[in-house]
């Protein structure tokens, strides 16, 4: 099977109320890079793709038509404190507090987007 380059056979597609300031929270956060952007008129992210180390995640607004669809996602960082705090510190809420287990340093935060994240690094 062929795959475009930059892609994975199973990417995340999110349809979110406000695509730019996901995009905006997964660069601050995550050190994300902006693969694609696709703007309407009025500014707002009507196709956006970031790349956070090897994996894609698309994203589009919601509406009348497609109703908003956050997801559930896990991610290994370097420092799970550090980007703990800095996803508080760009809106996310906790939803689980830093913790030791048996595969690795996790915690979890809400995104404002309604994106959960389980952030986690291995031990």
């Amino acid at each position: 099977m062929k795959l475009p380059e930059g892609y994975q056979t199973v990417m995340p597609y999110l349809l979110l109320e406000d695509t730019n300031g996901f995009l905006n929270f997964t660069v601050k956060v995550f050190n994300a890079s902006v693969k694609e952007n696709h703007a309407g008129e009025d500014g707002k992210v009507m196709h956006g793709e970031v790349l956070i180390g090897g994996s894609c995640i698309m994203f589009g607004p919601a509406g009348d038509r497609f109703k908003a669809q956050p997801a559930g996602m896990f991610i290994y960082v370097p420092n799970a404190d550090e980007t703990y705090q800095v996803a508080l510190g760009a809106g996310a809420t906790s939803v689980m507090g830093l913790s030791d287990q048996p595969y690795g340093r996790t915690c979890g935060v809400l995104d404002p987007y309604g994106n959960t994240w389980w952030i986690t690094t291995a031990l």
